[in-house]
């Protein structure tokens, strides 16, 4: 799980949390994920509790 400290920064674009420093990425993932979802008119949200883990939820609009 991500810590509560770190759970407002983790739709900033290069941001990356203290244990996942050491591993290869850029912090780009949940930026863009989050930008795409909302430029089709939908958001993700985050619950998260530190060593059990993570919820990201994605919400779309129904069109039709």
């Amino acid at each position: 799980g991500i810590g509560e400290q770190d759970l407002p920064m983790v739709f900033n674009r290069f941001f990356r949390c203290d244990e996942s420093r050491s591993l290869p990425g850029t912090g780009l993932g949940l930026s863009l994920a989050r930008a795409v979802a909302r430029v089709h008119g939908g958001d993700i949200e985050v619950t998260s509790r530190k060593g059990q883990g993570s919820t990201f939820t994605v919400t779309l609009p129904v069109r039709s």
